[in-house]
Parts: structure tokens; C-alpha cells; sequence
């Protein structure tokens, strides 16, 4: 073998040698990078199951929040239904006691009237709330209802309320019944 063969074997050795080096280098980096890929996709679900819990946990503390608004709204007005109904019972009450006064049984006038403040006290402390109206109070479509319109006894009637037929009730904030009222015709 002349020099020539054994330089051409050996730059043909380092060349081999050379590029089994490059491969294994290459093979390590292919074998490390699923590992990162591995390990950056394990951190990317974990990140996703975070998100996922925290949005769970939201929407239940909204649930919780939404629930207890709601609770509260129900014992608030739990009773509305009973006070709408007691509400003729207070009507008829009033009357009572309008035409006993006129009979001037005054035994018989005090013991109804006994009755009536105490059905009345004890709806009020379950929050049932007349609404005051006076005779000559502006009307007020949001809180009166009109029946009927007559004719204004005088001119600065006009637009105003004439007579209140039916006292209107309050239940806590909520109007649960208007008051019917006349108002004079402009």
C-alpha cells in the first residue's frame, strides 16, 4: 500500500469516523428532544387542567352567589301570595268598622277595632306596608292605578287624585297591589 492508499483510507476512516459522529450526535438529539417535547407537552395539560379547574371553581362560586340571591329573594317575598289574599280580609275590616262606627255600638266598635290593629301589626311586621295617598296628591301612573276619570271639582284638581277606592300595599320594596284611585279630568 503506498502512502497514497493508506491517506485516502485514513481521511476515508476519519471522514466515516466523522460522520458516525454527526449521527450519534444527531440520534442523542433526536432522543433528548421527545423527552422535552414529552415534558413541555405533560406542563402544556397540566396548564389546560388548571384553566379547567379554575373555571370550574368560578362557576360554582357564581352557582354558590346566584343560589343564595335567590334564597334570599324567596323568603322575602314567601308570603306575598298570603298577603295578596289577606288583603280583601283588611278591605272588609275597614268597611266594618266604617258601618259599626255609624251604629254607635261603642263595645262592639272597640273589640273590632282590637281585631283589626292586631291583624294589621301583625302583617306589618311581616312587612306589609300601606301606601299612604291623600285626596289632591299628584297622580303618579307608576304607583296609583286609575279607574275613572271625573270631571275636577276645581281647576287645580286637574291631574290630581279626587278619591282613593282601594289602598295599595308595599311587601318589603315590591308593590304588590296598587291603589285604585279617581283622578280629575283635565
Amino acid at each position: 500500500m503506498s502512502k497514497k492508499d493508506k491517506n485516502k483510507n485514513n481521511s476515508s476512516d476519519e471522514l466515516d469516523q466523522l460522520l458516525d459522529q454527526e449521527v450519534a450526535v444527531d440520534q442523542k438529539e433526536e432522543q433528548e428532544a421527545p423527552k422535552e417535547s414529552a415534558l413541555e407537552q405533560a406542563q402544556r395539560e397540566l396548564q389546560e387542567e388548571k384553566d379547567k379547574f379554575l373555571r370550574l371553581f368560578a362557576e360554582f362560586e357564581n352557582f354558590k352567589k346566584r343560589t343564595s340571591r335567590e334564597r334570599i329573594e324567596l323568603f322575602k317575598t314567601a308570603g306575598e301570595e298570603v298577603m295578596q289574599s289577606l288583603l280583601p280580609v283588611l278591605d272588609d275590616f275597614d268597611r266594618a268598622l266604617k258601618e259599626i262606627q255609624r251604629a254607635e255600638d261603642d263595645g262592639l266598635y272597640e273589640g273590632v277595632t282590637l281585631i283589626h290593629n292586631k291583624l294589621k301589626e301583625t302583617l306589618k311586621n311581616k312587612g306589609l306596608q300601606a301606601i299612604e295617598i291623600e285626596a289632591g296628591t299628584t297622580f303618579d301612573a307608576d304607583l296609583h292605578e286609575a279607574v275613572t276619570q271625573i270631571p275636577a271639582p276645581t281647576a287645580d284638581m286637574k291631574g290630581k287624585i279626587i278619591d282613593v277606592i282601594e289602598k295599595g300595599y308595599t311587601l318589603g320594596e315590591k308593590i304588590i297591589r296598587y291603589p285604585k284611585v279617581v283622578i280629575g279630568q283635565q
